[in-house]
């Protein structure tokens, strides 16, 4: 009897030891360990990162973090992290969340435009991966990645088409200007090689012509029009006399750092540089900014007329006012000059 006794103690605290042991695994593994009110929460892991970095934007999110702790041991996530942006759900348990942080890297959609230079792009994409802004300066001016594909300095501007994609966190710098390179030649498709070809300009040629246009009108209804006087001016050698090339050779004088040039004066005529395009005839170097798709296609698909002039319309900022003939011209510039003087625009 008194053995019989100490085999159902044994028992007993066997069983209140097993059903301690399994609220501990669900406790641990199951129940819901999450402080957050939103339905989602993030989580970004840099490449190398160690668990304490990962364990630092954990802590504001969880409510019991020594429990997630000793799981993340057991199940060997403290020594086997990825990078990349993971997200976490509200009311997921512990186990969720590190089989979701362990292999559930999210995308993210990376988008610019309008960037200047390949400097201010990589400061753009910089503040959306990982990649720092000098580590992409230098995989994108890269001599070697240059010459095999074919650009310059002055060109591969061009090669960054502005759209928004589809990239991970991680994506290091290299992987996005190989990643940019693809996407280049996939927007260039056949009907676009073929309409470049049909108007006797290069790809490089479009596209320097195309942020010419860019810079010269904002409104896609315009555009074309813009880039058919461009069209109609090399094709008789005449000098393209666009105003946002003055700007931009101006812009690389010590002079002009850190303005802004609002009004384009004779002065800026004068300046000596390959992009001055009142001093030159022909196409500039390279491109001055960053086309839009749509200064691009404009060019490709300019508007067919005799036009040889356009000025600002001084009714209808943002618009311009074509025409045919230098004494139409004068009259349409006249008229936008009064509007400058009348707002106190003098430079």
């Amino acid at each position: 009897m008194y053995i019989k006794k100490i085999l159902w103690a044994i028992a007993l605290i066997g069983l209140v030891v097993a059903a301690y042991f399994a609220f501990y695994i669900y406790n641990a593994m199951l129940s819901p360990n999450t402080a957050f009110s939103n339905d989602e929460a993030y989580i970004y892991v840099p490449t190398n990162a160690n668990y304490d970095t990962v364990r630092e934007q954990l802590k504001p999110l969880l409510e019991d973090m020594e429990a997630f702790d000793m799981l993340a041991k057991r199940k060997k996530y403290v020594s086997n992290l990825k990078a990349g942006k993971f997200v976490i759900k509200k009311g997921m348990s512990n186990n969720d969340i590190i089989n979701s942080i362990r292999s559930n890297n999210i995308p993210i959609k990376l988008s610019f435009n309008n960037q200047e230079s390949l400097e201010k792009l990589a400061g753009r994409i910089a503040n959306q991966i990982e990649a720092d802004s000098l580590d992409l300066i230098v995989a994108m001016t890269d001599p070697g990645f240059l010459k095999k594909s074919g650009y310059t300095k002055k060109t591969a501007l061009g090669m960054y088409i502005p759209n928004s994609y589809e990239f991970f966190w991680n994506t290091d710098a290299q992987a996005f200007r190989d990643r940019m390179l693809t996407e280049y030649n996939r927007f260039w498709n056949e009907s676009r090689n073929a309409k470049a070809k049909s108007i006797g300009l290069t790809r490089d040629q479009v596209m320097t012509l195309a942020s010419i246009v860019h810079e010269e009108s904002k409104q896609a209804s315009e555009q074309p029009r813009i880039a058919g006087v461009y069209m109609n001016r090399l094709k008789i050698g005449m000098p393209l006399q666009a105003d946002p090339t003055l700007k931009f050779a101006a812009y690389q004088l010590p002079e002009y750092q850190n303005t802004i040039i609002k009004r384009v004066l004779n002065k800026h005529k004068d300046i000596k540089s390959p992009y001055n395009t009142y001093l030159n005839t022909g196409l500039p170097p390279g491109l001055i900014a960053m086309p839009d798709i749509t200064a691009i296609d404009a060019v490709l698909n300019f508007e067919k007329h005799n036009y040889l002039y356009f000025a600002a319309n001084a009714q209808k900022l943002g618009y311009h006012k074509f025409a045919k003939t230098l004494a139409q011209h004068n009259v349409n510039a006249r008229e936008y000059q009064r509007y400058l003087s009348s707002q106190g625009i003098n430079r």
